[in-house]
């Protein structure tokens, strides 16, 4: 029987030889890392003596830990984040003004689950963005579907949508994700349909769903992107009703990133020069 007749062989089917058979019941059934590990974790359990109870039993486990993973992966290509950070490659050294201890905490997601808010502030590049994507991160492998876009790229979006006939279900989307990430709030000024767009998104997600919000501008200042102090009040109204507030002011974080760069490039260059070639 060749391959191609294997692989569609009805369910049931008895035809072909045990192995064949166990392939293609697993394909079926897209079990596909008990496919890739049954006969190596076979050899390792029958060397140690293991019983075929607590062999079944890994077997499965690796394959929900495989599955769980690339859950997780899928959970994060959905979300669109711009790159892939943690909260282990953050120094918070660099940025005195943040309380580490509070988003340490936030990173358990529990704020998710009660449906609040998290303003991060602070003058560009202080790693408002990095904080806001390890927040991403840990809800994407919290098991949370999660939304990354900036202020500007989603206003634009809302009234694309708008103007082909398809706002409300961007607008149904948008609330059913588990967490929007909205970066970079205040660098654009918002025309003032886009700036109302961007209040029924927010309003929308009110004690339904959480969001992330990043700007580079204190809150008195956001009638500037807003357009309307009516707006700016309401807006604020909903965002800070269940809020934690990240204080991220300080040096920019990315310039020291890029001198200390600068300075290790040169200390290497320098000690790769012979002496007589300074001369």
């Amino acid at each position: 029987m060749s391959r191609a007749t294997d692989d569609k062989m009805p369910a049931g089917t008895t035809a072909g030889t045990p192995q064949v058979l166990l392939t293609h019941h697993l394909k079926q059934l897209k079990l596909p890392t008990v496919l890739r590990e049954y006969e190596k974790l076979a050899r390792e359990c029958a060397r140690d003596g293991v019983d075929h109870t607590r062999y079944l039993l890994r077997l499965i486990e690796l394959e929900l830990i495989d599955r769980e993973r690339r859950t997780v992966e899928r959970r994060i290509r959905a979300a669109r984040f711009p790159a892939v950070k943690s909260l282990d490659t953050f120094d918070f050294t660099a940025i005195p003004s943040l309380n580490k201890m509070l988003v340490l905490e936030l990173a358990r997601c529990e704020y998710i689950l009660r449906r609040e808010n998290i303003i991060a502030l602070g003058n560009s590049g202080t790693g408002k963005t990095h904080v806001a994507l390890a927040l991403g991160l840990a809800a994407c492998q919290k098991g949370f579907t999660v939304a990354f876009t900036t202020a500007a790229a989603l206003v634009n979006q809302l009234m694309e949508a708008r103007d082909e006939k398809r706002l409300l279900k961007m607008q149904r989307d948008l609330a059913a994700v588990k967490l929007l990430i909205v970066d970079e709030l205040g660098y654009v000024p918002l025309s003032p349909t886009g700036a109302e767009l961007l209040f029924e998104t927010f309003s929308q997600r009110y004690e339904r769903g959480s969001t992330i919000v990043t700007s580079n501008l204190p809150f008195e200042d956001w009638t500037q992107v807003l357009g309307s102090e009516r707006l700016t009040g309401a807006l604020l109204d909903r965002l800070t009703h269940h809020v934690s507030i990240l204080t991220m002011n300080g040096d920019s974080y990315r310039l020291k990133q890029s001198a200390h760069r600068r300075r290790a490039a040169g200390a290497e260059q320098n000690q790769a020069t012979p002496a007589h070639a300074t001369d």
